[in-house]
Formats: C-alpha cells, sequence, structure tokens
C-alpha cells in the first residue's frame, strides 16, 4: 500500500576528502629524484534535485540516513586520489529545506533545481605540491577534511493554482475527478481523503493545477483533525476556493457558517516564509465559493438562498454538481482567468546570479578572543586557522612547523602578542588546544633537519622560561633582541 509522506527528517553526510600522499622518487641512478605524492581526491556532495516524476518523501522516510563518497587518497608518481562520487537525491516540486532549527534554507520549487546540502571535504595536498625553494622535498603532506553532517527537515508544499478548501465530504475530491484525469479515493464518509490529491486542469488555451486538500474542521490551525499537517499545501495557491456541501443534514451546519469557521481557520494559520512569501497570508489570497450537490432539489434551494450572501463579499459564487456536472464549465474559465490574472501579477523571477565580493585589504578572515573556560587563554576562529589544524598531520614535527608557519604569514602570532598572550597559554584553534610558544623566525620557511623534523620544535624543550619570556617582549616592541 503507497503512503503519502510530506514531512521528513534527513540525516545527510558528505564525503571525506582523500590524504595526501608523501612520497619520495626513488629510482636508480636518481638519488634526488624529488617529492612526487598526489593530492587526495575531493569528498562527494550531497545534492537535493527537484524531479518532477517524484511526488511524495516516501524514500526518506524508510531511508533517512544519505552519505556521499570519500574521496580517495593520493599516491607516489604524482598520481592524485579519485574524485568521490556525489550523491544525488530526487526530491518532489514545492519540497522546502530547513535546518533543524526550522530556519529556510532552500525552496525547491522547478524542474531541475538544485540544492547542496551538505559538501564534500578537501582533499588534501601531497608533498609535491607543498614543495617550494625553502622546502624542496617536504617530508609530510596535508589530511583530507570531514564532509559536512547535518541534519535536515524536507516538507513538501503543493505547487498548485488552485485550492480546494472545505468541511470533510464537501465534494473536493469528486470536483477534482471530473475537473481532471486525476482519480482520487471518493466515499461517502468523512476524511476519506487522506492525502493531497492533485489535478491539471485544460480550459481553452490555459492549463492550472487544483489541490484537493484533505478537509478542514474548525481548529485545524492548532492541530484538530488533518488540517495542522496540509493547510501548509496551500501556501503556494494563487487562488482559494471553498467547496460547500448544500445538501449537508448534520444539525447546526449552513453554507455561510462553514465558509466563516474556515475563513477563521486560514486568518490563524500563518505560512512560513518561502519563495513564495510575497504572496502573504491565506487570508489575502482570492476566493472563489462552488456551492456544490445542487442535483438535489433542497440543496439547489438552498444554494439560491445564500448567493446573496458571498456576492455581498465580493467573492464569485458558482452552483454546480460534481455528479451531473452542471456549472463545471463556466467555473473552469472562471478560474482560469483568476489564475492568469495571478501569473501576470506575479512573473517569475529570473534565477539569481552569485555575487562575488573581494574580501577587503584590511580583513585577516580570522580573530582571537579570549577564551571564557580557560584563564589566560585565547580562541582563535576563522575558517582559514580551523581548515590548516584539521589538515595538519600532528605526529609530524615538519607539518607542526609548517602550520606555524601558516598561522604566522597570517598574523595569527601578531594577534597574539597584541592581545597579550604570554608563552605558555593555551590556545584553541578547532578542536586542538595548545600551548603557545612565540618563536620569533614563525612564518619563515626553514629547511629542516630532516624529512618529517623541524629544528624549532627540537629546541622548544631546551629554551628556559625566561628566554620564552624574552622572545615574547622583543615580539611586543618592549625591549630589543640585543637587550638583556
Amino acid at each position: 500500500m503507497s503512503k503519502f509522506i510530506d514531512r521528513v527528517v534527513l540525516h545527510v553526510r558528505a564525503g571525506k576528502g582523500g590524504h595526501g600522499c608523501a612520497s619520495v622518487l626513488r629510482e636508480k641512478f636518481m638519488p634526488l629524484g624529488g617529492p612526487n605524492g598526489g593530492n587526495g581526491g575531493n569528498g562527494g556532495d550531497v545534492i537535493l534535485e527537484v524531479d518532477p516524476n517524484v511526488h511524495t518523501l516516501l524514500d526518506f522516510h524508510f531511508h533517512p540516513h544519505a552519505k556521499a563518497g570519500n574521496g580517495k587518497p593520493g599516491e607516489g608518481s604524482n598520481r592524485d586520489g579519485k574524485q568521490g562520487v556525489d550523491l544525488l537525491l530526487k526530491v518532489p516540486d514545492g519540497t522546502m529545506v530547513l535546518d533543524s532549527d526550522g530556519k529556510v534554507l532552500m525552496d525547491l520549487v522547478g524542474a531541475g533545481n538544485q540544492f547542496i546540502a551538505a559538501r564534500g571535504g578537501r582533499g588534501g595536498l601531497g608533498n609535491a605540491a607543498l614543495a617550494s625553494k625553502a622546502r624542496k622535498a617536504p617530508g609530510f603532506a596535508l589530511l583530507g577534511e570531514d564532509g559536512d553532517e547535518v541534519d535536515l527537515v524536507l516538507e513538501l508544499k503543493s505547487v498548485a493554482d488552485v485550492g480546494l478548501v472545505g468541511f470533510p465530504s464537501a465534494g473536493k475530491s469528486s470536483l477534482v475527478s471530473v475537473l481532471s484525469a486525476a482519480k482520487p479515493k471518493i466515499a461517502d464518509y468523512p476524511f476519506t481523503t487522506l492525502v493531497p490529491n492533485l489535478g491539471v486542469v485544460l480550459s481553452g488555451d490555459t492549463t492550472f493545477t487544483v489541490a484537493d486538500v484533505p478537509g478542514l474542521i474548525p481548529g485545524a490551525s492548532e492541530g484538530r483533525g488533518l488540517g495542522l499537517d496540509f493547510l501548509r499545501h496551500l501556501e503556494r495557491c494563487a487562488v482559494l476556493a471553498h467547496v460547500v456541501d448544500c445538501a449537508t443534514l448534520e444539525p447546526g451546519r449552513d453554507p455561510v457558517s462553514d465558509v466563516d469557521a474556515l475563513e477563521a481557520e486560514l486568518a490563524a494559520y500563518k505560512p512560513a516564509l518561502s519563495a513564495d512569501a510575497d504572496l502573504g497570508d491565506l487570508a489575502d489570497r482570492p476566493r472563489v465559493v462552488i456551492l456544490n450537490k445542487i442535483d438535489v432539489p433542497d440543496a439547489a434551494e438552498l444554494a439560491e438562498m445564500v448567493t446573496a450572501e458571498f456576492t455581498a463579499r465580493g467573492w464569485p459564487v458558482f452552483e454546480i454538481s460534481a455528479v451531473s456536472r452542471e456549472g463545471l464549465r463556466p467555473l473552469t474559465f472562471a478560474l482560469a482567468d483568476l489564475v492568469l490574472k495571478y501569473r501576470e501579477a506575479h512573473p517569475k523571477a529570473a534565477p539569481a546570479r552569485p555575487v562575488i565580493r573581494p574580501i577587503a585589504v584590511n580583513q585577516t578572515g580570522f580573530s582571537v578572543v579570549a577564551d571564557p573556560q580557560e584563564p589566560g587563554g585565547f580562541i582563535v576562529r576563522g575558517s582559514q586557522p580551523e581548515r590548516w589544524v584539521v589538515q595538519t598531520q600532528f605526529d609530524n614535527d615538519e607539518a607542526v612547523g609548517y602550520l606555524a608557519d601558516r598561522l604566522a604569514r597570517l598574523g595569527v602570532e601578531d594577534e597574539l602578542v597584541k592581545q597579550g598572550a604570554e608563552p605558555g597559554a593555551p590556545v584553541t584553534i578547532g578542536n586542538v588546544t595548545f600551548e603557545w610558544e612565540p618563536q620569533i623566525s614563525a612564518g619563515i620557511d626553514m629547511v629542516p633537519t630532516g624529512r618529517g623534523t623541524d629544528i624549532r620544535l627540537e629546541q622548544d624543550d631546551r629554551i628556559s622560561a625566561a628566554e620564552r619570556k624574552h622572545a615574547s617582549r622583543v615580539r611586543r616592541g618592549l625591549v630589543k633582541d640585543d637587550e638583556e
């Protein structure tokens, strides 16, 4: 048995980047072959794409976890690792993507529209790409980054031009079945319709879609009945049509009170912000009143009595019978006219072009703040330093020295000096905390004593506390380097 699912929680994880390779060419008669380690491949992205042939989020309901392919590590002989395979997930037209806090990230409307839900991690550089004049044969490579891992909420909102609103068993499904080729379930008991039904209607040269929303009852905007789950399917509708059962035998109900009760629910429901936010609240949409079941004599008389009431509100009124198909032709032409007016007033916006803004010359790309959890400590924030820390092999002294050089060239060490950091102060970058040791020679590529080593780190154990304090004072300009 098929199910209609219009809200799911999706756990997505992009692929990891492959590690770079640290390799040196070793061939006969070539003692100085040089570094030849290749780069790691980038991890795959997780991409959501609108597919017109997909109409429900059912697949994600049963398979809520999605993972893209990992990048392959680099190899010797300058062989780069293979890129991770992107994971393309097909979603229905009208899917809204929200984060775990309910913030709208993307409104996927239109066939082929895409959203990158999670970006793959970058692959690490091999030692061949890290070689420089000062560091001719690096004994290390950069590690690959982890891909994004996020929890998303997918909500489906039907993309329809006309939304049919009414109490249960008002004849909405019957109306969709005679206006279009859709074949929804029809029965003589309340809440027959459990899922929105979408039908395509052709009126003259105009084609538009009609959504049959499950029956609403008073209190639907607060969760009663099925209304709260399906009121959002009306958010994208340009026209709302009240389908009124003029032949109901329930006590205390009549066409006017039915419409007033549902109008109160529409006014109370607040749509989430989306690409269609310019439509406003549901209470502001154009209205049409459809008085159904006039094939019943008593219903025809009641329809004539209440027509004036709705006409006085400025709403077009149509008396129809979904069974005998009486009055359907004027109704379809009127709905088509309202849809055309809406399309003229709301032309489709051109796809937004990405705006590329250069980084300001005084923008460092990082910040240094005091660590509230650690007295005398500091936290360095910024995409570059945090990414560099993730890429570093901390069991390799040369890689750690290379990280120190990169941070110094970026200005992190100078900013720590300005902030008053003392030697040995705990500094946190990303998920790594280390004791800060000011190095006068930091920021300058140095030839290591051997592959995988760094002379500065070897000397750290021999530097006294007084020497570290003196180096810090020199960096801050408090004393000269030749002072005692």
